[in-house]
């Protein structure tokens, strides 16, 4: 045994170690009460917490601790979200939700991997988490407002996606005849299509024109429910006071080149919840970190981490750009200029990324410590909600 593991030994908390490894089906727990004791593993149907809490209690007699002893659990972050994280805090479960990313694995090629073995690997790493070793990454788990919160804009970005594919859709099978479209599909599309000739000029195939217009009226239903949810996100953004995270959305959106969209996917996300310590946590929650690789005499970056927030980074790129056009005076978009400006296409795509991480620790500081960005130009959030609105959906942009 190494001078490291008896350490952890020493150090650990007395009490019962609980890993779960969740399935849709059914749920694999391994229980122990320090490291160097073998698991116990049991199995039981998912989302079954009366059988889980007679499973805890006779780990407990098992293993002779008190009925009042203190329980330590963990879980991998998925598909099964908060729920029974808050589940078990109210049940007097110290619980803990673990990147999966973060958990070390076997290097060698073969490895065995088994939901019996997960869970006894899990729990032993929890007994040295609580020992005090840095092994994983732990999950911040938002309260049920701030989650329920996100669920807005997170269906009008699928929404959006799905309208990109009923277009593409469209226009792939007018192409697969040899026809083309001059121009947006809009409302008048049926009667657009009646018109519309193959390559030979004849009209399209009946069978194919009835599967256009079944398409048409997916897109149309979908574009339908996008226009409600922006149409709800700016009324909230323009009326909704009583809402705590309404004043850093309208903040935000004082900034030009921020929109009703970003602001709304920046403070919801992030700002609104979570409590950044500094510039290092907030580039490691959107995935903006650099990953260096040095061994030996091999030294060069693999780019950044993008082990962080999808959708967060996603925007930061996106509003990276519109930066330079709409705060071109701005100190960091003449940063960008002089460093990247005259590069090539791949210099200034590597740029932008550089540009985005900036920009994320600025508005942080606009938001925490009311600093504006050097150079930016500030207007007004009312103006700017109703230029949205009465712009059209394809052509709204953050001005």
């Amino acid at each position: 045994m190494t001078a490291t593991s008896v350490h952890s030994i020493s150090n650990i908390v007395p009490g019962l170690y609980l890993a779960f490894d969740l399935g849709a089906n059914e749920w694999k727990l391994g229980f122990s009460p320090s490291l160097g004791t073998a698991a116990r593993l049991r199995a039981i149907g998912a989302g079954n917490l009366d059988m889980l809490q007679r499973e805890i209690a006779l780990a407990k007699k098992k293993f002779n601790l008190a009925e009042d002893a203190p329980v330590f659990s963990c879980y991998e972050a998925g598909r099964d979200g908060f729920w029974l994280h808050r589940w078990l805090l109210e049940h007097g479960v110290q619980n803990i939700i673990v990147d999966s990313a973060s958990i070390e694995v076997n290097r060698r090629a073969r490895r065995r991997k088994t939901d019996r073995l997960d869970a006894a690997k899990l729990v032993a790493m929890l007994c040295r988490h609580h020992a005090g070793e840095k092994l994983w990454s732990v999950v911040c788990a938002p309260s049920p407002e701030d989650e329920d919160r996100r669920q807005l804009h997170r269906d009008l970005e699928e929404m959006k996606a799905q309208q990109t594919q009923h277009i593409c859709r469209i226009k792939s099978l007018l192409c697969c005849v040899g026809a083309r479209l001059t121009g947006e599909i809009g409302p008048k599309f049926p009667e657009v299509l009646a018109e519309l000739r193959t390559v030979d000029g004849r009209e399209i195939p009946p069978a194919l024109r009835q599967r256009l217009l079944r398409e048409f009226d997916r897109y149309a239903f979908v574009r339908k429910q996008i226009m409600a949810l922006e149409r709800e996100q700016r009324k909230t953004l323009r009326h909704g006071d009583e809402q705590p995270f309404v004043d850093k959305a309208r903040k935000l959106l004082q900034l030009r080149a921020v929109g009703a969209r970003s602001a709304w996917v920046f403070v919801l996300e992030l700002f609104a919840w979570r409590r950044i310590k500094n510039r290092r946590e907030l580039a490691s929650l959107a995935g903006l970190t650099p990953t260096p690789y040095s061994s030996g005499e091999s030294c060069h970056e693999q780019g950044i981490s993008k082990a962080g927030n999808r959708r967060l980074r996603t925007m930061l790129v996106e509003i990276a750009w519109c930066w330079l056009r709409f705060q071109d005076q701005s100190a960091l978009s003449q940063w960008y200029r002089q460093r990247f400006g005259s590069g090539s296409i791949r210099q200034r795509k590597i740029g932008i990324v550089a540009l985005a991480r900036k920009l994320l620790i600025a508005l942080w500081k606009y938001l925490e410590h009311g600093e504006v960005p050097e150079g930016a130009k500030l207007t007004d959030w009312k103006t700017k909600l109703a230029k949205a609105a009465a712009q059209p959906l394809e052509t709204a942009m953050a001005v």
